[in-house]
Formats: C-alpha cells, structure tokens, sequence
C-alpha cells in the first residue's frame, strides 16, 4: 500500500514538474468559449495549464504575442494578421483556422430587407479590412457598388462607385457596432462581437458569403510556429472529437467552417464551401 501510495505520489510530481502553462488571448466573442470547451480539455489531459488572457483591442493582443507575454492569440482572420505584421512589423504566423461565425448585417428596426428604405443609415466596422466586408455584403445586395481594383487594405466608403440605394454609410468601432442598432437602420457586425451582444446569426438579414481569408485563425509568432504546444493545438482543432463536438451544438449554427472539417450528419446548419 505505502508503495503504491508512493509510485502514485512520485507519478504526480513529475507530471506536475512537467506541466506547461499555455498562455492564450481572447477578444469579446465565442473563441474562447469554443476552446474552453473544446479543445482546453484536450491539451490538459497532455499536461498543459491553460491561462486564459482577455483583450480589447487588436493590436494590442497581437503586440502581446510578438512580445512572448502569451503563446497564441484566437480572433483574428489572416487579412487582418498580415495588415498587423506590415504596419507593426509584427512576425506572427496563421496556425489553423477555426470556426467563424460570418459577418451580418442586422437591425432592430426592420424585418426583410425588402423594407430598408432609400437613405437608410448603415454602420460598417471603421478598420479597413472589415469596412471591405460591410461594404461587399452591401454590393451583394446591389445596393451600392465598389470600384474595381481597390486594395482590401485600404478601403473606405470613399472606393464606391455607385450607391443607389443612396445610403448613408458610417464608419464606426467594431466593438460598437451592435450598441449602434439603437440609432442605425443597419449595422454590419462582425461574427464574434455579434455572439457577444446576443445577436444570434439566423436573425441577420444577410450573411456575408464568408470566403477563406476571413475565417479566423490562431495566431503565433512565426517562430514557434512547429513548437510542440502549436502543433498540439493544432492537433485538437484538428480531431474528431472537437469536430464532432462544435457540430453538434445548436449554439454555434451557422458558423463557416475551416476546410479539415470531415463532412458530418450532426451539422446543425454549418457551412463549409
């Protein structure tokens, strides 16, 4: 008994001593209640110690990773990473894509499109990369359309060509976005910061046609990119198990998902291309 007790005592001590803590970054939205879930569990049952480090702003938990304050970030598309690694002279690395939510376009004073009328007002995010995708979901429409050639990078309102809806279209924080439903007719909101305010996807009046470069990724510095706690998380998005997990919950119906994602019978309105 006492060498049991003792082996058993001895086994724990060396897991402990090996134990690694995995510090990862989150913004407002459904990224970390996904990884909490999903693949936390994974990773701790191979020793890690996952820290959980909440972030308001992007360049700032960007700025987190290239410093080494955390491991890995989860908010983020690839077009957005790349802006930040020019413009920062950050060197971070898209590790694996994970599920999205789209963008959409809601509103609290109207039911169907068909009722927007001529001259409404319309929020779209104020970082340029994000306005592209407000702006694009509105040339879907028809409503408004964008010249040719111009830069995802840098757009603006500035880059339509024809408006004939004749919209007035207004630039704003992404993470103001859904308070802007109060005095906007439409608002194009991001997937994570729509999740956040309670907005579920199925009530927009459109989905963005969200296509590979905007579903998010987990961000590292380029670095550690085959660092083993990086392949691990990739190895736990990557799993069945996760996959079987995300799909099945109601929760997250009508998210894109990255391409690995084996086709499933337990889809509950998913998309994949």
């Amino acid at each position: 008994m006492k060498k049991t007790f003792l082996a058993t005592l001895i086994a724990f001590s060396a897991l402990a001593a090996h134990a690694a803590e995995l510090k990862v970054g989150f913004m407002p939205g459904p990224y970390r209640d996904a990884f909490t879930k999903g693949i936390a569990p994974q990773l701790e049952k191979q020793g890690y110690q996952i820290k959980y480090v909440e972030f308001s702003q992007g360049v700032q938990i960007n700025d987190a990773v290239e410093r080494g304050q955390i491991d890995a970030n989860i908010f983020q598309h690839t077009i957005y990473l790349e802006a930040n690694n020019k413009s920062q002279k950050f060197d971070l690395f898209p590790l694996v894509h994970v599920p999205t939510p789209p963008m959409g376009l809601y509103s609290k004073r109207y039911k169907t499109l068909a009722e927007v009328p001529d001259g409404a007002t319309v929020t779209v995010p104020s970082d340029p990369v994000n306005t592209a995708r407000g702006l694009r979901i509105l040339a879907a429409l028809g409503w408004v359309a964008i010249k040719p050639g111009v830069d995802a990078i840098n757009i603006s309102e500035r880059d339509l060509s024809a408006n004939p809806k004749k919209l007035k279209i207004v630039p704003l924080d992404a993470a103001q976005a859904p308070r802007s439903l109060e005095d906007a007719d439409l608002s194009a909101i991001q997937g994570n910061f729509a999740v956040a305010y309670g907005l579920k996807l199925t009530e927009a009046l459109k989905l963005e046609d969200m296509t590979l470069p905007y579903v998010n990724i987990v961000a590292v510095k380029r670095s550690n990119k085959d660092a083993k706690f990086a392949q691990d998380i990739v190895a736990a998005y990557k799993a069945p198990e996760f996959q079987k997990f995300f799909e099945s919950n109601p929760v997250w119906k009508g998210y894109r998902l990255p391409d690995y994602f084996a086709p499933s019978t337990t889809t509950v309105g998913s998309t994949k291309p």
